[in-house]
């Protein structure tokens, strides 16, 4: 489908043990209620033709008989879907019986996949009735069709990156789960048809069970248990659903029965897997048996979940959890780093911003471990011709809250003999003018750093260094930045955090003030006292920019794909055509301003998205942008 996403369903139909003509109408009933619902790949409970809790009716002809007219009714009565579906049933092979998935699609038998691991054990005793999966695939005549019966996979023949696999119930759980050679072989989409029962406790190990094998396989994991029909004499079954794709459960529903539907993002998780090369090594180790089937296209609806700021957690608990490990590993970072250069101090800019706020708290952090005074750290404000009062306030406030030392080196005076000096008219506010300041700013900060023997610690952050939105050799260098791989929408809520929940309650009110504070570099004249360059008025919101960097870097997508999920997330508040404007900016500053990024200083990693070019971003700085930015046309 358009842009990789496969609509998918687990399905538990009603079900009345051993009626297999009934079954078969609630079987080809929910076939259609999904084919009408744009699903793709729909998966339904194991046995589901029989019922899972026969017994020793599995031994009965008649039963046997009955499951294979049942399919043959199913496969008239859904001649004409395209959904791909796998329905669950014995059968008689060979003088044994396997408990089996059947994949269907348009009145077609694809292939047979049977039941590998039996569970023996308790009120599951499957040994009794069936046999494991054969050794070697096997050829046998169903309902008029040729078929294999084997493990294998199932691809799709115009949908790049759509290949599915199936496993039963027990596969799962099994240490040498069949899903592992289907993954190695391809399959992108794992579909388990199956029969667990519920008790106190289970669900949750179910669901740990498959959101971790989506995340071990980078694979999209779709598990549809047995629900209403199924005998209560000892058991209970709930009709356990879930969706999950590489480590995220996407979809969940218990006790309904129904259909659950959601998308599963076939073109992530290829460019995981070439990413990774998790999955490489044994990609020939796997199935050989494949059948192929095809699908039309089109544009799936969206229903899963698109968070607006993918680097912020959206439950509080999760987004303290993720701030006290950000700032744990930017101190770890920063304090190794200190300890191994022996430095007497850290010389941090504050400016009164957000960032320098950061990085001088994570400073802090560090001092603590090493039990080391805070007093080591030399917070520096560096007022100049946009400063204003607010901000410079709360730089001197916060550092003599900490307990840090202040200094306070006023530009002004060195900046106008630097414009002297290279024929600058001060009244030109161009970005000589900018620059300049930014520029003695560092050049203060390092030198003081010599001075007393330390280290400079950058502030820089993710999103500024991705747009290129820092003068080279000025704000763009330091000895270490701690803020490097920390994007501007989660430093607001690290400096809350710490402003909330962290251990100096009387650093609170300064930090609040910090927070509602315009983001700006404060290089152009306050107009009446007040912040006259905004900076997301002039590169666009961080939040928009953040959502671009993490889908572009993280997962290759092209620009519409992007741009069509940051409709999907932020379109309520921000216009089509306002969306599509900065991330035309967006593309352009990133690929210009690549020759900055190429020599950035050391700085700790914290997150999956990094743009360091030792090891996690390695582009030339004269790659060119028109590929991407001619598809951005084409959106307009």
């Amino acid at each position: 489908m358009k842009d990789g996403f496969i609509a998918v369903a687990c399905g538990a139909p009603k079900l009345r043990l051993a009626d297999c003509a009934y079954n078969a109408e609630q079987t080809f009933t929910m076939m259609r209620s999904a084919e009408n619902a744009g699903v793709k790949v729909l998966v339904l409970p194991e046995l589901g033709l029989t019922g899972y809790t026969c017994g020793d009716l599995f031994y009965q002809e008649a039963l046997l008989r009955e499951a294979e007219e049942a399919l043959k009714t199913v496969l008239t009565a859904t001649r004409n879907l395209e959904v791909v579906t796998a329905v669950g049933l014995p059968l008689r092979v060979k003088n044994k019986l396997y408990n089996c998935a059947a994949i269907i699609q348009r009145g077609r038998i694809l292939g047979v996949v049977p039941k590998t691991h039996l569970p023996n054990y308790g009120e599951f005793c499957e040994k009794r009735w069936f046999a494991s999966a054969p050794e070697e695939p096997v050829t046998l005549d169903l309902c008029g069709q040729v078929v294999f019966l084997a493990s294998q996979i199932f691809e799709c023949e115009n949908i790049p990156g759509l290949t599915l696999g199936f496993e039963i119930c027990e596969d799962l759980w099994s240490p040498e789960s069949p899903s592992v050679k289907l993954a190695q072989a391809g399959a992108t989409i794992i579909g388990n048809l199956s029969a667990s029962n519920d008790v106190v406790g289970k669900d949750a190990y179910r669901r740990q069970l498959v959101t971790m094998q989506s995340a071990k396989l980078l694979c999209g994991y779709v598990y549809a248990s047995a629900g209403a029909g199924e005998s209560t004499s000892d058991l209970v079954f709930g009709a356990h659903q879930l969706i999950a794709e590489n480590g995220t459960l996407l979809a969940e529903r218990r006790f309904e029965g129904g259909l659950l539907i959601s998308e599963i993002d076939v073109q992530r998780l290829a460019c995981e897997r070439r990413r990774t090369q998790a999955l490489a090594a044994e990609a020939d180790s796997g199935p050989q048996d494949y059948s192929s089937f095809s699908l039309t296209e089109g544009k799936t609806k969206l229903t899963r979940c698109i968070s607006p700021m993918p680097f912020v957690p959206e439950g509080k608990e999760d987004r303290d959890t993720r701030c006290r490990e950000i700032l744990l590993l930017a101190s770890l970072g920063l304090k190794r780093r200190l300890e191994h250069t022996g430095a007497k101090t850290a010389v941090v800019g504050l400016s009164g911003g957000l960032d320098s706020t950061l990085a001088v708290l994570i400073t802090g952090l560090a001092m603590k471990m090493m039990d080391r005074s805070l007093t080591d750290i030399i917070a520096v404000t560096m007022p100049c011709f946009g400063t204003t009062d607010r901000t410079r306030n709360n730089a001197v406030l916060l550092a003599e809250q900490m307990g840090a030392t202040l200094r306070t080196v006023d530009l002004s005076q060195s900046v106008r003999s630097h414009f002297r000096d290279i024929g600058q008219d001060p009244e030109n506010r161009d970005v000589t003018y900018e620059n300049a300041q930014a520029r003695e700013r560092t050049q203060v900060l390092m030198d003081i750093a010599n001075q007393s023997g330390g280290l400079v610690i950058g502030t820089g952050d993710l999103s500024e260094l991705a747009l290129g939105w820092c003068t080279y050799n000025g704000d763009h260098m330091s000895m270490y930045g701690v803020n490097a791989s920390i994007p501007k929408t989660l430093v607001r809520h690290l400096v809350g955090y710490l402003s909330r929940d962290g251990e100096e309650p009387e650093l609170h009110d300064v930090l609040e003030d910090i927070l509602d504070t315009p983001v700006s570099p404060e290089l152009l004249p306050a107009v009446q006292g007040s912040i006259s360059q905004r900076t997301e008025d002039l590169v666009g919101p961080y939040e928009l920019h953040d959502f671009f960097l993490y889908y572009v870097l993280r997962w290759g997508f092209t620009p519409g794909k992007v741009y069509r999920l940051a409709q999907a997330a932020l379109g309520r508040k921000y216009s089509r055509d306002i969306i599509l404007k900065w991330l035309k900016t967006f593309y352009r500053r990133f690929f210009s301003q690549q020759f900055k990024r190429n020599c950035l200083p050391d700085g700790p990693k914290v997150g999956t998205v990094s743009l360091s070019p030792r090891g996690d971003w390695r582009m030339p700085s004269d790659a060119a942008a028109d590929l991407w930015m001619a598809e951005l046309e084409t959106l307009s």
